[in-house]
């Protein structure tokens, strides 16, 4: 079997030969004028040893894979009452669609569609100030990517605040249901700052480790709620989506508008990559398909 020193750096130029790089996501000001071309991705193995190429070390905005993050303080707070508020069920719309939330009576299909998440912040943010909620946020990532180097951009959260008004329909949509214990401004707030938390690919699949399962990673959350985290990271990372990335890669993974993807290989790695050009789901077109060659080659697949 090849290693990954081989691989990474002639599947990033195979990446970068590949003239169709997608497109960046335009209703994010702050995203809509990111260069797409650019490619990095890292593997952190099971032994702790991290592996990557390409544009690894700059730093992205990785939005929506926080939700893995915030989901997992959720669950840590309020156990499996958190589903009483959201589902578990895969989308099969867009990420941030109010169709869908309004049809279902204002319960989010899954965590990880925009209304999902949303009340999953709101869980987090309980009673407490923003900035508290924030502050735990930030320092289980940090603590996750073992480095205090992790920010939020705030340039990044007042942009996404600004233009998110399909946000705050969702949001307010949930609070007429009933599902939002704080004013949308709050929630939304605290939702907008997360998503704006920069990192490199060799950060995120640090921080990722802790999903991976191996006794040599660090242990923050129970086996159990490893498996579930996984197993809702197959069926609803990608949006609608999900189904295309299972198909194509076999592996869980969570992606995110800013380009970014990490995916686990259970009791193996924990992969990152990013490449801000978008295919037509809203997911990095160049991490797809670099994740997709990648798991054929190092025959990794939970299949």
């Amino acid at each position: 079997m090849p290693t990954l020193d081989a691989i990474l750096p002639r599947l990033t130029d195979e990446m970068r030969a590949d003239p169709d790089w997608g497109a960046v996501a335009t209703y994010i000001p702050e995203l809509a004028g990111v260069d797409p071309e650019q490619f990095g991705i890292s593997v952190v193995l099971a032994d702790g040893t991290c592996h990557s190429a390409g544009d690894c070390d700059t730093q992205f905005s990785v939005q929506s894979i926080t939700k893995v993050f915030t989901l997992a303080i959720a669950l840590g707070r309020s156990g499996d009452q958190l589903w009483e508020r959201v589902g578990r069920e895969p989308s099969g719309r867009a990420f941030n669609s109010i169709v869908q939330l309004e049809q279902e009576q204002g319960r989010p299909r899954n965590p990880f569609i925009n209304a999902g998440a949303i009340v999953t912040t709101d869980e987090v943010l309980g009673t407490r100030a923003p900035r508290d909620a924030l502050a735990e946020i930030v320092q289980f990532v940090r603590h996750a990517a073992g480095t205090d180097d992790i920010h939020i951009n705030e340039t990044v959260a007042a942009s996404e605040n600004a233009y998110g008004h399909r946000n705050y329909a969702l949001a307010h949509f949930l609070a007429s249901f009933g599902n939002l214990l704080n004013a949308p401004e709050l929630t939304l707030g605290t939702y907008f700052h997360h998503c704006a938390i920069e990192m490199t690919t060799k950060q995120l699949a640090m921080a990722g480790r802790f999903l991976v399962d191996a006794p040599a990673l660090p242990r923050m959350i129970s086996p159990q709620r490893i498996r579930r985290l996984n197993a809702l990271m197959m069926t609803c990372g990608h949006y609608d989506g999900s189904g295309d990335f299972a198909y194509r890669v076999g592996l869980p993974g969570k992606s995110g508008v800013g380009g970014g993807i990490l995916a686990i290989v259970p009791n193996v790695a924990s992969i990152a990559v990013w490449s801000p050009g978008l295919n037509r789901y809203g997911n990095s077109l160049k991490g797809t398909k670099a994740l997709a060659i990648l798991a054929r080659e190092m025959s990794w697949s939970v299949f």
